[in-house]
């Protein structure tokens, strides 16, 4: 028999908090249904032979498909019809869902609906990150849980409709969404287990990077500014910021707020051994904080890194790390702003042909120069100085050295590309592929080319004197695009043909 918590009716809003409540309730409740019902088979007390919880969705249905504002990149259906997504852990989505439901009720001027969908939540979302499956249950008790409760189906879990090439039965809706329930619960436990922080701890504005110096940069700068300070102008920047958390969900709360309103100073506790991609969270209490995720070095680490934070939904990404630089006229230590990519990665080739042109974003490019020229303290032309603008190439090869000179220079040549990497065009892509806004600044660490190899002790000088530098950069970027706004930084340029309505 199928037990389901309750029946819950289907239900039309006008109001987004109302339309909020109801996810709340119905996710809620399925999941206690579920953990209840799984304590009781783990204890052996369990009577019914299926257990099933299921996922709450949120449905439109509009004759017409107007926009009043031909300016909007998201919030909007692109034709009449039914329009549907399962929705997931109201705990992390709950103003991204109530900011898209309310731009679909002020765009169509209808009601949504939301209830109780028929696909399941699978066990092992439903227990949540925290919690290990296989460590109190019998060898017998691993065998029979298939057959009593969800596990997780792939079928449900594609990327198809992120791709453009997702297309509905006779009969069923259009996404609503990028992400289905299943597929966001997938990437929300596979951060956990990469980063070794939880989902929930992410912020809006992310960097990425492909050396350890600039984490412990940006640890130092962090922990800093969660210490106690009198001076009145350094605490007011401060208090931006209200906990830093490190892998293990280490927290170490701001102590420049108020103790009554702080909390704990600490939870959880810093890991022995660190996880493959560790991320560290400098928090705002909106969320619009920085994230820094170390990627380590690769194509398929960054693929696989912006594959799970997409479906957080992030307000930009930014690739920040080393480079080989191509020309002649660079230096060591100089700066690569990306306009374009030749991409040849080889990890996304089915799901972004190499063809396809990932397009410059203005307000990621405009506030990269202007941070760079403010923290260098280069102003216009003399900026050519240290920083170059152009193609990026990425590869999947980390010794392309040892190609011949004749094979590895041409193409770079006729890209016009200036500087080489392994990360930058693959964050780029799935940035386009997802859209989420990207840009990539580089640092000249070697000049393979022109005799300048990486070799032990060669780029001390450099990273000791650049890696502050272009960490300061990169933080600086994002506070600009903060204040520029999620709505401009969520460009139309992003966005497909018969795109979805949520960001």
């Amino acid at each position: 028999m199928l037990n389901i918590l309750k029946p819950y009716k289907t239900k039309s809003y006008k109001n987004a908090e109302d339309a909020l409540a109801a996810i709340v309730e119905i996710y809620d409740g399925n999941i206690a249904h579920l953990r209840t019902s799984f304590a009781a088979f783990a204890q052996g007390s369990l009577k019914e032979k299926h257990v099933r919880g299921y996922y709450p969705f949120i449905r439109i249905k509009t004759d017409t498909a107007t926009r009043p504002d031909t300016r909007l990149a998201f919030g909007f259906v692109t034709r009449p019809g039914v329009y549907e997504t399962t929705v997931t852990r109201p705990d992390i989505f709950d103003e991204y869902y109530k900011n898209m439901i309310s731009l679909l009720l002020k765009n169509h001027g209808v009601a949504v609906e939301v209830g109780l969908s028929d696909v399941a939540i699978p066990l092992h979302f439903a227990l949540g990150e925290d919690f290990h499956l296989e460590r109190d249950l019998t060898h017998a008790q691993m065998e029979s849980l298939p057959a009593i409760f969800d596990q997780p189906d792939l079928s449900l879990m594609d990327d198809q409709i992120a791709n453009g090439v997702y297309r509905p039965k006779d009969g069923d809706p259009w996404p609503l969404s990028l992400f289905p329930a299943p597929r966001a619960d997938l990437s929300l436990m596979r951060l956990k287990h990469y980063t070794g922080t939880k989902a929930a701890h992410f912020q809006n504005y992310v960097i990425f990077t492909n050396y350890q110096f600039y984490i412990d940069e940006f640890t130092k700068i962090a922990t800093d500014m969660m210490n106690e300070t009198s001076d009145p102008s350094v605490k007011k920047a401060r208090l931006e910021y209200s906990s830093f958390v490190e892998p293990g969900d280490k927290i170490t709360v701001n102590k420049n707020i108020h103790v009554d309103s702080r909390g704990k100073d600490e939870t959880g506790a810093s890991l022995k051994r660190l996880p493959q991609m560790p991320a560290y969270h400098l928090k705002r209490p909106d969320g619009s904080g920085i994230t820094m995720v170390n990627i380590g070095v690769g194509p398929s680490n960054a693929k696989t890194i912006t594959d799970h934070v997409a479906v957080l939904r992030p307000h930009a990404w930014l690739m920040l790390g080393h480079c080989a630089g191509l020309r002649n006229s660079q230096s060591l230590g100089d700066y690569v702003l990306a306009h374009g990519y030749l991409r040849e990665d080889n990890v996304l080739f089915h799901d972004l042909h190499p063809s396809i042109p990932i397009p410059a974003l203005a307000e990621i490019q405009v506030s990269l120069e202007q941070a760079v020229a403010e923290i260098t303290g280069f102003k216009g032309y003399d900026l050519k100085k240290i920083m170059r603008t152009g193609t990026v190439a990425t590869v999947d090869d980390r010794n392309w050295e040892l190609r011949s000179s004749i094979r590895q220079n041409v193409k770079l040549s006729q890209s016009r590309a200036i500087a080489l990497d392994m990360e930058s065009g693959t964050i780029a892509a799935n940035g386009f592929r997802f859209r989420v806004p990207y840009g990539t600044l580089l640092c000249v660490s070697d000049k393979p080319l022109h005799g300048q190899l990486k070799l032990p002790g060669m780029a001390d000088s450099f990273y000791r004197e650049r890696v502050e530098q272009h960490l300061r950069i990169g933080l600086r970027v994002m506070e600009i695009l903060r204040g520029i706004g999620s709505e401009r930084l969520h460009s139309r340029k992003l966005r497909s043909f018969n795109e979805v309505a949520f960001q």
